[in-house]
């Protein structure tokens, strides 16, 4: 009788542990966390047929009006090809407009419209909620903590622009 195995890829039935140095824990705690983080936003964004990508763009051009296209790709660490069919659909669908720079015709500047500015505090309403009820449950010495771990997340040659966000260093 001929071994059904041969070849095949077998399956390991046992889960992998902390043995070799990795901290499952707080990845775990991290992917449960940012699943329910984004969950409700997501529900939202749904009604609109826009995904993930829109809310970041929405967000960045929210918090930053008159950002260039350039300096979002470079927030967003995406392709202009990517940026392009969810931008086109944020103008398309007036929650976006785009201007020329005032010195450099070329230069795109991207602003947020009334309409874009509500969806993007809907979207950011039940987050800001999950913050606060979790900050709740710490100490509130912690959130100081919180920020610098997060911000340790988060590539050092990239941090700055952290620092260019409005209100940067203040709670």
């Amino acid at each position: 009788m001929a071994d059904r195995t041969a070849g095949k890829a077998q399956p390991i039935r046992s889960a992998l542990s902390r043995d070799d140095g990795l901290d499952f824990t707080l990845i775990e705690l991290l992917f449960f966390a940012y699943r329910d983080f984004t969950s409700d936003p997501d529900q939202i964004l749904a009604e609109y047929g826009f995904g993930r990508a829109h809310h970041r763009v929405l967000h960045f051009v929210n918090r930053m009006p008159g950002l260039t296209v350039a300096e979002l790709l470079d927030v967003l660490k995406i392709t202009k090809q990517s940026l392009a069919r969810v931008l086109k659909q944020l103008i398309d669908t007036g929650h976006i407009v785009q201007a020329q720079g005032p010195n450099d015709r070329r230069q795109r500047q991207l602003y947020p419209t009334s309409k874009g500015r509500e969806l993007a505090l809907t979207l950011a309403r039940p987050q800001s909620s999950r913050i606060h009820g979790a900050l709740r449950a710490a100490e509130p010495t912690e959130r100081a903590g919180i920020e610098r771990f997060l911000r340790a997340m988060v590539d050092p040659d990239l941090r700055p622009q952290i620092d260019k966000l409005p209100g940067a260093g203040r709670p």
